[in-house]
């Protein structure tokens, strides 16, 4: 399937089911590389729109961090811990807290 075309079929996914996040998320994938705004906005909305959908944090702070949206970055690999902590998803937290590390590292955060 063509990108374009699968990015038409989850518009209509989105659009049929706006409440269920994963539709939203993987907008966010979808148009990470090729259309950042977009994704930025996919992104923000699903951060928004549904805060305990734990699979968003990590490629969402990763994205923040690409476009030098640092602050940002900071702040979701922060809540994504948080959440995961809550959620009690040891192999998330993990992940969220070793990619949290080195984000730190990288960019001389304390």
């Amino acid at each position: 399937m063509a990108n374009l075309e699968r990015l038409r079929l989850l518009e209509e996914f989105a659009k049929e089911e706006p409440n269920n996040p994963f539709n939203w998320y993987a907008l966010a994938l979808e148009t990470e590389t090729s259309q950042p705004d977009k994704a930025l906005f996919y992104f923000r909305k699903v951060l928004k729109d549904f805060p305990e959908y734990l699979p968003v944090y990590f490629p969402s702070a990763h994205f923040f961090a690409e476009n030098e949206l640092i602050q940002e970055a900071k702040e979701t690999f922060e809540s994504g811990i948080e959440l995961a902590k809550e959620l009690k998803e040891s192999k998330a937290l993990r992940e969220l807290q070793n990619a949290y590390q080195n984000f730190l590292f990288e960019y001389d955060l304390d």
